[in-house]
């Protein structure tokens, strides 16, 4: 590595999840363009699909280089389970424990690399520590939203009574408690409130985020005053509609449909629905009878066909208004596509940033952890409309409305036409937002050379 290099590199850990991993990998492509020098860090399990992506790549990605770290490995949780992705939910807690106890690992190639910043998750603390080891700021990069973690914040205070200062993002008690009962699971001896709060307390006099001004101003600003830091926003850091060999019966079956005539509907690559869940779906998609393309996944382990959870008969009656694909779907591709006149969505942030980039209105369906949430603002900024549960379950006929109504009836063509406006503004303001990030960057590194001279 060449001097450059050396006084401009950065040494990032994601979480293992996919939601993680992904915006790390799109920050780190943008601080390469930037002159800087990108160790990306994982298990062998999630890099790989990353390395098969960049070699496809141009010279910007010669500027990234991706690092194994591997967790000590157990009959438990055997290396393929080194990831979030298809994990059997009850791994959760010891997948975070293994890779709480990869900290040895990741000091070794501190040591080794010796970058010039850190830039870790706010699940792993102990990367901020390890860093001030070596003496190297450490930054802590959130992947949910400003208006997520304020909200967390806010309700780890020790005033249970004072409330959340924005009243559309204000639930009843019990909703307010189910939202906030992943901040008490525990792994390792610590919950995840915990883990959040170390991260924000160790980071560098700044805390990065991904999200804009543009949609998330007074959060980002109250967010600051609870941390007492700097939030900087990196921007949607919306990846590419990538083209891949294998999804062209997808694309030729939408390029045969008319324009907003279609919804995508996915919920995520962590969440795997119920049989309930699934049979209401399908059925609210049926009733819409609108066109749709539904990405269905199941678990590692899970032992059932994608026929045998469907409703009897669905896919006759569908017939070619729908697609039904198991596992995967080039979710971008298919965002930006001119048929796609909406997103049926669990409302991750990843996901919901590139439906707001694309200007796709969302018809939201969220599920659990910062999902309500990301539900809530959507609605609130005119993007978007949420599904609502009848009896805290599901429910067909609510979906089918909700669908009919976000892209057939008149209210759909007004949330397009609020949802292009702010992709506009979005993408007026990447780069500007970048050059903050940037800025701050290279301010820290400066500082870190002038205490080794």
């Amino acid at each position: 590595m060449d001097a450059k290099h050396q006084s401009r590199s950065v040494l990032m850990l994601p979480w293992l999840g996919h939601g993680h991993i992904s915006p790390f990998l799109e920050l780190a492509k943008k601080l390469a363009q930037r002159n800087f020098y990108i160790y990306l860090c994982s298990t062998p399990i999630n890099l790989k699909p990353l390395r098969d992506n960049l070699c496809h790549r141009g010279s910007t990605i010669s500027s990234i280089q991706l690092i194994d770290i591997h967790l000590p490995s157990s009959s438990e949780l055997p290396s393929h389970y080194h990831t979030t992705k298809d994990l059997p939910p009850h791994l959760m807690s010891t997948l975070k424990a293994a890779f709480d106890a990869a900290r040895p690992a990741f000091c070794d190639i501190l040591k080794t690399i010796k970058p010039s910043l850190v830039i870790y998750d706010y699940l792993q603390p102990w990367a901020s520590m390890a860093a001030r080891e070596e003496n190297i700021h450490a930054i802590v990069f959130l992947t949910p939203g400003a208006a997520t973690c304020s909200f967390y914040c806010h309700g780890s205070l020790d005033n249970p009574g004072e409330k959340y200062p924005f009243p559309a993002l204000c639930f009843p008690e019990i909703e307010r408690r189910k939202i906030t009962q992943f901040l008490h699971y525990t792994a390792n001896g610590l919950t995840n409130m915990e883990r959040f709060q170390g991260s924000m307390a160790r980071s560098s006099n700044i805390v990065l985020t991904k999200t804009s001004k543009e949609i998330e101003a007074k959060y980002i600003d109250y967010l600051s005053v609870l941390v007492g830091k700097t939030i900087i926003p990196v921007g949607p850091l919306v990846q590419d509609a990538a083209n891949r060999d294998d999804d062209t019966v997808i694309m030729d079956w939408l390029s045969k449909k008319n324009p907003f005539s279609v919804v995508f509907v996915s919920f995520g690559t962590e969440y795997f629905l119920s049989v309930d869940e699934i049979e209401e779906i399908a059925h609210g998609l049926e009733l819409s009878t609108v066109g749709f393309i539904w990405v269905v996944r199941f678990h590692g382990g899970y032992e059932k066909t994608i026929h045998e959870v469907l409703p009897e008969g669905f896919l006759q009656r569908i017939g070619e208004r729908g697609m039904v694909v198991e596992g995967w779907a080039p979710q971008a591709k298919i965002l930006c596509h001119s048929s796609i006149g909406g997103f049926v969505s669990h409302c991750g942030w990843s996901s919901t940033l590139e439906a707001i980039m694309f200007g796709v209105p969302i018809i939201a369906t969220p599920m659990h952890l910062d999902q309500p949430l990301n539900a809530k603002l959507v609605v609130d900024i005119g993007v978007g409309m949420e599904v609502k549960r009848v009896n805290e379950r599901l429910d067909r006929k609510e979906v089918a409305r909700v669908i009919k109504k976000a892209v057939v009836e008149e209210e759909g063509k007004e949330l397009r036409r609020k949802a292009k406006e702010l992709a506009e503004r979005l993408r007026d303001k990447e780069e500007e937002e970048m050059d903050m990030v940037v800025e701050e960057l290279v301010r820290l590194v400066r500082e870190s050379e002038l205490v080794a001279q």
